[in-house]
């Protein structure tokens, strides 16, 4: 790799810095390419990605970035996963590495908050945002369902009565 595409590379990482909400950086020791290109598959699918790069390279993209004091991270065989979805990345990383233990944790961050393994996978327990949404929906309806029954429960008390006095 020569200075200019390194000098790519790095515009790239800061890209990527500048508009990911949750980093994740991984171990990954002796993953084949089927596994990476199964967890590459997965993380696309949940709107994330996940990359492997340099780590001098990733060092010298996190300067001057909100990432910035997660650089001692990457030492030895690292990979990166990111999204801009907090809960994605962290559900599809989490579930990955548990099934392959080839893969392991180390630790991330989300916005300017520094993440260890454990901050991840607990991250990674939280319900995404459209199951949240859906569960105070169901919140929000449940009490009008309650009233309209308890409406309709006299009227029906009253037609019971009418119609039990129509058949005597």
């Amino acid at each position: 790799m020569d200075r200019a595409q390194k000098e790519q590379q790095v515009a790239s990482l800061s890209d990527i810095f500048s508009e990911a909400q949750v980093l994740i950086v991984t171990q990954n020791m002796g993953l084949s390419v089927s596994e990476v290109t199964d967890l590459r598959s997965k993380m696309r699918q949940a709107g994330g990605k996940f990359k492997v790069a340099k780590n001098r390279l990733v060092k010298l993209a996190l300067k001057n970035t909100r990432y910035d004091h997660i650089s001692d991270l990457f030492s030895g065989p690292t990979a990166l996963a990111y999204s801009d979805d907090v809960i994605a990345a962290p559900k599809v990383v989490s579930a990955f590495a548990k099934s392959n233990k080839k893969l392991v944790i180390v630790g991330g961050a989300m916005g300017e908050t520094p993440l260890d393994a454990r901050g991840i996978n607990e991250l990674a327990s939280l319900p995404s945002l459209d199951e949240l949404r859906a569960k105070i929906l169901g919140l929000i309806n449940s009490p009008a369902t309650k009233v309209a029954g308890v409406l309709q429960a006299p009227a029906g008390q009253v037609a019971r009565v009418i119609s039990s006095y129509g058949n005597t």
